[in-house]
């Protein structure tokens, strides 16, 4: 509605000078033959006015403005032959076509030139200084008034893109926060489920006691997992780092690996935002553990020095070259290496090569202590075999 009302004023303003213009030359009582080309010029006048003020006309190439600009001011010049000072009017719409179309410096002079050469069918018509001085104040007002309605109108139409272009960015940030949480959330939940599964499996022969509580445990995960699910459709999604520590030494143990949870106990009481971020880092580390490796051990810890929280994932396994076949295997780390520096963090990754073909994978997650993000806590030099995720060997 707003565009359609700025085009309709400068529509409606355009009219109306080209209505004083046709009184003037009706008031000339002229013949049919030269009213007849007045009105011819006066509708070829205002279809070109149209095109010099329509949106985007400024990026059109200079060749077509110059062969438009010229057509235009040989309508708005010739005629006044003809009709002398009554066709005046048209000037101020070539003055303001001049401002539209030309670069600042360029157009402005020729504005300021178009404006004084109403002086000359004046004084030739032998008007008082009082008609000249309004004519050219008259063709200076036309000119601004064109030149201001058609920015307005133009300014309209770009807002009104903007806001679309705006509109359709918001539905694909949702989209991709969507489809970041579920990778996160549901990777770990469905590898766990998946290992508990497993193991299930194996111990109903030999152990039926401990396969029945491996059962409740994988309802509690697949309760969990649809709670997530839930949640991220929402918008809302809240973690704990001390529930996901529990849970993760849980998880690994079913996968046969030895596991070692290091913890201050400070980290119960992190900000939320904060513990929501590490307690992400944690699964999609134990996802990619049990994913890209095969670990023997793994060990865990989660400290608090300098007003900095650091997580810390160690384990051997590590195959190299190892990368996963599936073409949806996401983007885990890079995932959350946005997560962190949401909040002011980073993510560091490092291998420690041992000579054999099996790897030591560390992963390292800071975050400042504080909800708010405090880069200044983040400027410590790392160790020289660390390196931000960004730039290290993508095997993880």
């Amino acid at each position: 509605m707003a565009t359609r009302t700025s085009r309709g004023i400068l529509v409606a303003a355009l009219l109306c000078y080209l209505g004083i213009t046709v009184l003037n030359i009706l008031s000339e009582q002229l013949d049919p033959f030269r009213l007849a080309i007045g009105v011819g010029c006066l509708v070829l006048v205002f279809l070109l006015q149209l095109v010099h003020s329509a949106p985007g006309t400024t990026e059109a190439p200079m060749r077509r403005k110059v062969l438009t600009l010229t057509a235009q001011g040989v309508l708005s010049y010739l005629p006044l032959i003809w009709f002398g000072v009554s066709w005046g009017a048209m000037a101020g719409f070539f003055a303001g076509s001049l401002l539209l179309l030309l670069p600042p410096r360029a157009g402005w002079t020729l504005y300021g030139l178009t404006t004084l050469s109403l002086l000359v069918p004046g004084i030739l018509d032998g008007r008082s200084v009082v008609d000249l001085v309004y004519m050219c104040q008259t063709t200076a007002l036309t000119g601004l008034v064109v030149f201001g309605l058609s920015r307005m109108a133009g300014l309209v139409a770009q807002l009104h893109r903007a806001r679309a272009d705006l509109a359709r960015l918001a539905v694909t940030k949702e989209q991709l926060r969507f489809s970041r949480d579920l990778h996160d959330l549901l990777g770990y939940s469905l590898s766990a489920i998946t290992l508990k599964n497993e193991l299930i499996h194996r111990l109903i022969p030999a152990n039926p006691l401990r396969a029945r509580r491996e059962v409740d445990e994988v309802l509690l995960i697949s309760r969990q997992a649809l709670a997530d699910v839930r949640r991220v459709a929402s918008g809302y999604r809240e973690m704990s780092l001390g529930s996901e520590l529990a849970s993760a030494e849980s998880v690994l143990a079913a996968a046969e690996v030895s596991v070692t949870v290091d913890t201050d106990e400070a980290v119960a009481d992190l900000a939320l935002t904060t513990s929501t971020v590490l307690a992400t880092v944690l699964r999609e580390g134990v996802t990619n553990l049990l994913r890209h490796s095969k670990a023997s051990y793994c060990r865990i810890s989660a400290r608090i020095e300098d007003d900095v929280v650091r997580l810390t994932i160690v384990n051997d396994g590590l195959v190299l070259g190892r990368q996963d076949p599936s073409p949806h295997s996401g983007s885990g780390l890079g995932n959350l290496e946005r997560r962190l520096q949401d909040i002011g963090g980073r993510l560091l990754v490092r291998r420690s090569p041992d000579g054999s073909d099996v790897d030591v994978f560390r992963l390292t997650a800071e975050a400042p202590l504080l909800e708010a993000a405090v880069g200044d806590l983040l400027d410590g030099r790392k160790p020289d075999d660390e390196q931000p995720y960004g730039q290290a060997d993508s095997a993880a």
